[in-house]
């Protein structure tokens, strides 16, 4: 199985960019506790580094 992170929503989207929303909604995540399983590649960790104050990562 290849290396995949889970990407946890933890903060709301109030007062945020509108380039961090659309980077939220183009990870999939909706609300504030939604959870998605992508990649561990170069596109994942730099859509991750650009909301990683809304987001919480782990390695699964």
């Amino acid at each position: 199985m290849a290396n995949q992170i889970k990407i946890t929503l933890v903060r709301g989207l109030s007062r945020t960019l509108p380039k961090q929303r659309g980077t939220i909604k183009a990870l999939g995540l909706g609300k504030v506790g939604s959870s998605v399983v992508r990649e561990n590649n170069p596109v994942f960790q730099g859509m991750v580094r650009t909301v990683s104050h809304l987001v919480k990562v782990e390695e699964v």
